[in-house]
Protein backbone atom coordinates (compact mmCIF):
# COMPACT_ATOMS: atom_id res chain seq x y z
CA UNK A 1 0.00 0.00 0.00
CA UNK A 2 1.48 3.34 -1.06
CA UNK A 3 0.48 6.31 1.11
CA UNK A 4 1.48 9.96 1.28
CA UNK A 5 1.46 12.76 3.83
CA UNK A 6 1.79 16.50 3.35
CA UNK A 7 2.90 18.58 6.34
CA UNK A 8 2.55 22.34 5.87
CA UNK A 9 4.55 23.83 8.71
CA UNK A 10 5.61 27.34 9.68
CA UNK A 11 9.04 26.89 8.12
CA UNK A 12 8.56 24.36 5.33
CA UNK A 13 6.08 22.15 3.47
CA UNK A 14 7.00 18.47 3.31
CA UNK A 15 5.81 15.59 1.17
CA UNK A 16 6.44 12.03 2.36
CA UNK A 17 5.49 9.05 0.21
CA UNK A 18 5.86 5.65 1.87
CA UNK A 19 5.07 2.05 1.03
CA UNK A 20 3.51 -0.04 3.79
CA UNK A 21 4.53 -3.70 3.60
CA UNK A 22 2.75 -6.27 5.80
CA UNK A 23 4.53 -9.51 6.70
CA UNK A 24 3.15 -12.91 7.66
CA UNK A 25 3.83 -12.28 11.35
CA UNK A 26 1.62 -9.18 11.21
CA UNK A 27 4.45 -6.66 11.40
CA UNK A 28 4.45 -3.64 9.11
CA UNK A 29 7.40 -1.81 7.54
CA UNK A 30 7.12 1.69 6.13
CA UNK A 31 9.64 2.31 3.35
CA UNK A 32 10.21 5.93 2.31
CA UNK A 33 9.87 6.25 -1.45
CA UNK A 34 10.05 10.04 -1.65
CA UNK A 35 10.75 12.82 0.85
CA UNK A 36 10.66 16.41 -0.37
CA UNK A 37 10.90 19.64 1.59
CA UNK A 38 10.25 23.15 0.29
CA UNK A 39 11.13 26.07 2.63
CA UNK A 40 8.04 28.26 2.15
CA UNK A 41 8.47 29.97 5.55
CA UNK A 42 4.80 30.86 5.99
CA UNK A 43 5.52 31.83 9.58
CA UNK A 44 7.57 34.82 8.43
CA UNK A 45 4.35 36.32 7.08
CA UNK A 46 1.89 35.12 9.68
CA UNK A 47 3.79 35.90 12.88
CA UNK A 48 4.56 39.44 11.65
CA UNK A 49 1.51 40.42 9.59
CA UNK A 50 -1.13 37.99 10.79
CA UNK A 51 -1.86 36.52 7.35
CA UNK A 52 -0.27 34.65 4.43
CA UNK A 53 0.80 37.07 1.69
CA UNK A 54 -0.17 36.62 -1.96
CA UNK A 55 3.43 35.73 -2.82
CA UNK A 56 3.62 32.94 -0.22
CA UNK A 57 0.13 31.78 -1.18
CA UNK A 58 1.21 31.38 -4.81
CA UNK A 59 4.35 29.48 -3.81
CA UNK A 60 2.36 27.19 -1.55
CA UNK A 61 -0.19 26.36 -4.24
CA UNK A 62 2.51 25.75 -6.86
CA UNK A 63 4.36 23.50 -4.42
CA UNK A 64 1.21 21.47 -3.76
CA UNK A 65 0.62 21.13 -7.51
CA UNK A 66 4.10 19.61 -7.77
CA UNK A 67 3.36 17.31 -4.83
CA UNK A 68 0.14 16.20 -6.54
CA UNK A 69 2.07 15.28 -9.69
CA UNK A 70 4.57 13.25 -7.63
CA UNK A 71 1.76 11.44 -5.82
CA UNK A 72 0.24 10.54 -9.20
CA UNK A 73 3.60 9.28 -10.50
CA UNK A 74 4.10 7.10 -7.42
CA UNK A 75 0.48 5.85 -7.70
CA UNK A 76 -0.38 6.91 -4.17
CA UNK A 77 -3.51 5.12 -2.97
CA UNK A 78 -4.42 7.58 -0.23
CA UNK A 79 -2.96 10.70 1.36
CA UNK A 80 -3.54 13.19 4.12
CA UNK A 81 -2.53 16.85 4.17
CA UNK A 82 -2.28 18.90 7.37
CA UNK A 83 -1.24 22.44 8.23
CA UNK A 84 0.04 23.50 11.64
CA UNK A 85 0.94 26.61 13.64
CA UNK A 86 1.29 29.30 10.94
CA UNK A 87 -1.96 28.34 9.24
CA UNK A 88 -3.69 28.09 12.63
CA UNK A 89 -2.80 31.73 13.26
CA UNK A 90 -3.34 33.10 9.74
CA UNK A 91 -6.38 35.36 9.42
CA UNK A 92 -6.85 34.14 5.84
CA UNK A 93 -6.15 30.49 6.63
CA UNK A 94 -9.61 29.12 5.81
CA UNK A 95 -9.81 31.18 2.63
CA UNK A 96 -6.44 29.81 1.59
CA UNK A 97 -7.61 26.24 2.16
CA UNK A 98 -10.45 26.76 -0.31
CA UNK A 99 -8.08 28.23 -2.90
CA UNK A 100 -5.72 25.27 -2.44
CA UNK A 101 -8.56 22.80 -2.98
CA UNK A 102 -9.88 24.62 -6.05
CA UNK A 103 -6.41 24.86 -7.62
CA UNK A 104 -4.99 21.44 -6.71
CA UNK A 105 -7.78 19.14 -5.55
CA UNK A 106 -5.91 18.68 -2.27
CA UNK A 107 -8.00 19.07 0.87
CA UNK A 108 -5.80 20.44 3.66
CA UNK A 109 -6.79 20.26 7.33
CA UNK A 110 -5.65 22.86 9.84
CA UNK A 111 -4.95 20.83 12.99
CA UNK A 112 -4.70 22.00 16.59
CA UNK A 113 -1.45 21.88 18.54
CA UNK A 114 -2.88 19.15 20.76
CA UNK A 115 -3.83 17.02 17.78
CA UNK A 116 -0.40 17.66 16.27
CA UNK A 117 1.14 16.19 19.43
CA UNK A 118 -1.18 13.17 19.08
CA UNK A 119 -0.09 12.57 15.49
CA UNK A 120 3.60 12.79 16.36
CA UNK A 121 2.99 10.24 19.11
CA UNK A 122 1.46 7.96 16.46
CA UNK A 123 4.98 7.26 15.22
CA UNK A 124 4.86 4.62 17.99
CA UNK A 125 8.40 5.26 19.17
CA UNK A 126 7.29 4.35 22.69
CA UNK A 127 6.46 0.79 21.65
CA UNK A 128 10.18 0.18 21.17
CA UNK A 129 11.10 1.56 24.58
CA UNK A 130 11.01 0.17 28.10
CA UNK A 131 7.70 0.26 29.97
CA UNK A 132 9.43 0.99 33.27
CA UNK A 133 11.20 4.14 32.10
CA UNK A 134 10.04 7.72 31.57
CA UNK A 135 10.31 9.47 28.22
CA UNK A 136 9.70 13.02 27.04
CA UNK A 137 8.96 13.58 23.35
CA UNK A 138 9.98 17.07 22.22
CA UNK A 139 9.00 18.25 18.73
CA UNK A 140 10.19 21.76 17.87
CA UNK A 141 8.69 23.51 14.86
CA UNK A 142 8.68 27.01 13.47
CA UNK A 143 5.50 28.07 15.24
CA UNK A 144 5.07 25.71 18.17
CA UNK A 145 6.63 23.03 20.32
CA UNK A 146 4.77 19.82 21.11
CA UNK A 147 5.76 17.90 24.24
CA UNK A 148 4.49 14.43 25.22
CA UNK A 149 5.30 12.62 28.47
CA UNK A 150 5.26 8.80 28.55
CA UNK A 151 5.84 6.95 31.83
CA UNK A 152 4.61 3.90 33.72
CA UNK A 153 3.41 2.42 30.44
CA UNK A 154 0.96 5.24 29.67
CA UNK A 155 0.80 8.85 28.49
CA UNK A 156 1.10 11.42 31.29
CA UNK A 157 0.42 14.48 29.12
CA UNK A 158 0.44 15.86 25.59
CA UNK A 159 0.79 19.63 25.34
CA UNK A 160 1.44 22.22 22.63
CA UNK A 161 3.18 25.54 23.33
CA UNK A 162 3.21 28.55 20.99
CA UNK A 163 6.99 28.75 21.23
CA UNK A 164 8.74 27.98 17.95
CA UNK A 165 11.87 28.91 16.06
CA UNK A 166 10.34 31.48 13.72
CA UNK A 167 8.30 33.05 16.53
CA UNK A 168 11.54 33.45 18.49
CA UNK A 169 13.38 34.95 15.51
CA UNK A 170 10.60 37.51 15.19
CA UNK A 171 10.41 38.23 18.94
CA UNK A 172 6.87 36.89 19.15
CA UNK A 173 7.36 34.85 22.34
CA UNK A 174 6.70 36.61 25.65
CA UNK A 175 8.42 36.03 28.96
CA UNK A 176 5.06 34.84 30.29
CA UNK A 177 4.92 32.12 27.62
CA UNK A 178 8.41 30.93 28.57
CA UNK A 179 7.48 30.91 32.25
CA UNK A 180 4.29 28.95 31.59
CA UNK A 181 6.18 26.34 29.60
CA UNK A 182 8.81 26.10 32.34
CA UNK A 183 6.15 25.70 35.04
CA UNK A 184 4.25 23.09 33.04
CA UNK A 185 7.28 20.94 32.23
CA UNK A 186 8.69 21.09 35.77
CA UNK A 187 5.29 20.39 37.36
CA UNK A 188 4.21 17.46 35.21
CA UNK A 189 7.58 15.72 34.92
CA UNK A 190 8.20 15.92 38.66
CA UNK A 191 8.58 12.50 40.21
CA UNK A 192 9.28 10.77 36.88
CA UNK A 193 13.05 11.24 36.87
CA UNK A 194 15.31 9.89 35.61
CA UNK A 195 13.82 10.33 32.18
CA UNK A 196 15.11 10.30 28.64
CA UNK A 197 14.18 12.84 25.99
CA UNK A 198 13.24 11.99 22.40
CA UNK A 199 13.70 14.83 19.92
CA UNK A 200 11.97 15.26 16.58
CA UNK A 201 12.17 18.05 14.03
CA UNK A 202 14.56 19.12 11.30
CA UNK A 203 16.86 21.07 13.59
CA UNK A 204 17.61 18.28 16.05
CA UNK A 205 18.08 15.93 13.08
CA UNK A 206 20.70 18.31 11.69
CA UNK A 207 22.50 18.56 15.04
CA UNK A 208 22.53 14.77 15.24
CA UNK A 209 24.03 14.60 11.74
CA UNK A 210 26.87 17.02 12.43
CA UNK A 211 27.59 15.33 15.78
CA UNK A 212 28.62 12.15 13.90
CA UNK A 213 26.87 10.04 16.53
CA UNK A 214 25.94 6.48 15.55
CA UNK A 215 22.28 5.71 14.88
CA UNK A 216 20.46 4.90 18.09
CA UNK A 217 22.97 6.72 20.31
CA UNK A 218 21.72 9.73 22.31
CA UNK A 219 23.02 13.30 22.37
CA UNK A 220 23.87 14.67 25.80
CA UNK A 221 22.41 17.90 27.16
CA UNK A 222 25.96 19.19 27.65
CA UNK A 223 26.70 18.62 23.95
CA UNK A 224 23.56 20.53 22.93
CA UNK A 225 24.59 23.38 25.23
CA UNK A 226 28.03 23.42 23.58
CA UNK A 227 26.45 23.60 20.11
CA UNK A 228 24.12 26.37 21.31
CA UNK A 229 27.03 28.41 22.63
CA UNK A 230 29.16 27.80 19.54
CA UNK A 231 26.42 28.57 17.01
CA UNK A 232 25.16 31.60 18.96
CA UNK A 233 28.60 33.17 18.55
CA UNK A 234 28.45 32.96 14.75
CA UNK A 235 26.45 34.83 12.13
CA UNK A 236 23.93 33.11 9.88
CA UNK A 237 26.39 33.40 6.99
CA UNK A 238 29.16 31.85 9.06
CA UNK A 239 26.92 28.94 9.99
CA UNK A 240 26.12 28.35 6.33
CA UNK A 241 29.81 28.31 5.48
CA UNK A 242 31.15 26.36 8.47
CA UNK A 243 28.42 23.70 8.66
CA UNK A 244 27.03 23.76 5.11
CA UNK A 245 23.60 24.64 6.49
CA UNK A 246 20.90 25.79 4.10
CA UNK A 247 19.85 29.40 4.61
CA UNK A 248 16.50 28.31 6.07
CA UNK A 249 18.29 26.08 8.57
CA UNK A 250 21.12 28.42 9.57
CA UNK A 251 18.81 31.01 11.15
CA UNK A 252 16.37 28.73 13.01
CA UNK A 253 18.84 26.23 14.47
CA UNK A 254 19.88 28.49 17.36
CA UNK A 255 16.35 29.17 18.66
CA UNK A 256 15.62 25.45 18.22
CA UNK A 257 18.56 24.57 20.47
CA UNK A 258 17.33 27.14 23.00
CA UNK A 259 14.01 25.29 23.18
CA UNK A 260 15.44 21.76 23.33
CA UNK A 261 18.00 22.62 26.02
CA UNK A 262 15.44 24.56 28.08
CA UNK A 263 12.87 21.74 28.07
CA UNK A 264 15.54 19.17 28.90
CA UNK A 265 16.86 21.25 31.81
CA UNK A 266 13.39 21.78 33.24
CA UNK A 267 12.62 18.05 32.93
CA UNK A 268 16.05 17.08 34.29
CA UNK A 269 16.78 14.99 31.16
CA UNK A 270 20.48 14.43 30.56
CA UNK A 271 20.20 12.81 27.12
CA UNK A 272 18.05 13.03 24.01
CA UNK A 273 17.48 10.35 21.36
CA UNK A 274 16.90 11.43 17.75
CA UNK A 275 14.89 8.85 15.78
CA UNK A 276 14.46 11.13 12.72
CA UNK A 277 10.69 10.90 12.51
CA UNK A 278 8.08 13.62 12.58
CA UNK A 279 4.55 14.72 11.80
CA UNK A 280 4.50 13.27 8.27
CA UNK A 281 5.55 9.83 9.59
CA UNK A 282 2.74 9.95 12.13
CA UNK A 283 0.24 10.94 9.44
CA UNK A 284 1.28 7.97 7.29
CA UNK A 285 0.84 5.53 10.16
CA UNK A 286 -2.53 6.99 11.19
CA UNK A 287 -3.69 6.75 7.59
CA UNK A 288 -2.57 3.12 7.36
CA UNK A 289 -4.34 2.20 10.61
CA UNK A 290 -7.55 3.86 9.39
CA UNK A 291 -7.48 1.98 6.09
CA UNK A 292 -6.83 -1.44 7.61
CA UNK A 293 -9.54 -1.01 10.28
Amino acid sequence: MILAAIDIGSNAARLLISEASVYTDGSVDFTKLCLLRIPLRLGFDVFDKGYVSDDKKTKLIESLKAYKILMDIYKVEDFRACATSAMRDAANGNELLEDIYNETGIRVEIISGQYEANIIYETHIAEKLSNNKSYLYIDVGGGSTEVTMFADNHTIFKESFNIGTIRLLHNKVTEEQWEHMKWYIKTYTKGHQPLEAIGTGGNINKIFSISKRKEGKPLSLDLLKDYLKELSNTTVEERRHLYQFRADRADVIVPALQIYTSVMRWAEADEIYVPKVGLADGLIKMLYNQRKA
